[in-house]
């Protein structure tokens, strides 16, 4: 379906410009965020199924992690 939008012209540069970086369209970054705009149910519940765990959760680091650490190679 095409829709037609008012959006102000330096938003509509900057947007496109991100779009880019992140190399999609404006249309695509559009369609994307109207979707996950209209599913918060199932990000809510991921949300709440997180702080549960992480509420709950024993693991504790014995020391603190260091970058080097966790990007060495074995």
């Amino acid at each position: 379906m095409n829709i037609t939008l008012s959006i102000d012209e330096q938003v509509i540069a900057d947007a496109r410009r991100i779009a880019g970086r992140r190399g999609t369209s404006l249309n695509q970054m559009i369609r994307d965020y109207l979707l996950a705009l209209t599913q918060p149910r199932d990000r809510e519940a991921t949300v709440e199924q997180l702080d549960s765990l992480w509420s709950t959760s024993t693991y504790r680091s014995s020391e603190p992690w260091r970058r080097d650490a966790l990007h060495e190679r074995a």
